[in-house]
C-alpha cells in the first residue's frame, strides 16, 4: 500500500469489485461524467466490466482506495494510457458517495503522483475532467497540477456535449510529502 495523509492506495481486492459495480458502475449519470465510453448494463463479473479487477500491465494501474482513518474502501484510482517511451500517464480517481466531499481527492491525487513520479519514473502526469467538475479541478491545483486548456464540447455526457478542462503536472513541479514535512 502507497499512503498518504488520509487514504492509501492499495491492490483491488475481489471484495472491492461488487461495492464498485453497485456504488459506480450502477449509477449511470455519474458513471457517464466519469468515463467516456459509452454505459452499458454489465454483469460485475463480466471482463469488460470496470468494476471487475484488470490484470497488472504496462499501460495501466489500477487501485482501491482506502480510508487509512476508518480502514474503509473509498473508491478507486488509476494510471492509464501509461506511455514509457515519453514517460506519461493519465490520472483517474472516482470517489464511493459516502467519501465525497471529504477531502479526499487531494490526498488521493498525490499518491497517485508519488506513484508515478517516484515508483514509476514518469515525466509527466496529466488530469482530464468535465469543465463543470469544480471539487475535481480543486483537488488538482491543490495537489500542484496546472491548468493547461479547455477541450470545447469534447465530451458526450448523458445525452449533451460539455467541456473538459487539462491540467497538467511535470516531474519537477511535483512536491512530494516527503520532502513538505509528510511521512510515507
Amino acid at each position: 500500500m502507497i499512503r498518504g495523509d488520509k487514504v492509501g492506495l492499495r491492490t483491488r481486492r475481489d471484495s472491492d469489485v461488487p461495492v464498485f459495480q453497485a456504488e459506480l458502475y450502477e449509477d449511470v449519470v455519474t458513471r457517464s461524467r466519469t468515463d467516456p465510453r459509452p454505459w452499458r448494463p454489465l454483469p460485475p463479473d463480466a471482463a469488460e466490466s470496470p468494476a471487475a479487477g484488470a490484470e497488472p500491465s504496462d499501460e495501466r494501474a489500477y487501485f482501491s482506495v482506502e480510508e487509512l482513518e476508518s480502514q474503509e474502501l473509498a473508491g478507486q484510482a488509476l494510471l492509464w494510457g501509461i506511455d514509457l517511451h515519453n514517460r506519461t500517464a493519465h490520472l483517474g480517481i472516482t470517489l464511493l458517495p459516502a467519501f465525497r466531499g471529504r477531502g479526499l481527492a487531494a490526498d488521493v491525487l498525490g499518491v497517485l503522483c508519488e506513484y508515478g513520479f517516484a515508483v514509476r519514473g514518469l515525466q509527466r502526469l496529466q488530469v482530464e475532467t468535465l469543465a463543470d467538475n469544480t471539487p475535481m479541478i480543486a483537488a488538482a491545483t491543490r495537489t500542484g497540477f496546472t491548468l493547461e486548456g479547455t477541450l470545447r464540447r469534447s465530451a458526450w455526457v448523458y445525452g449533451s456535449f460539455v467541456d473538459e478542462v487539462v491540467l497538467g503536472l511535470l516531474a519537477e513541479e511535483w512536491a512530494p510529502a516527503s520532502l513538505a514535512g509528510g511521512d510515507r
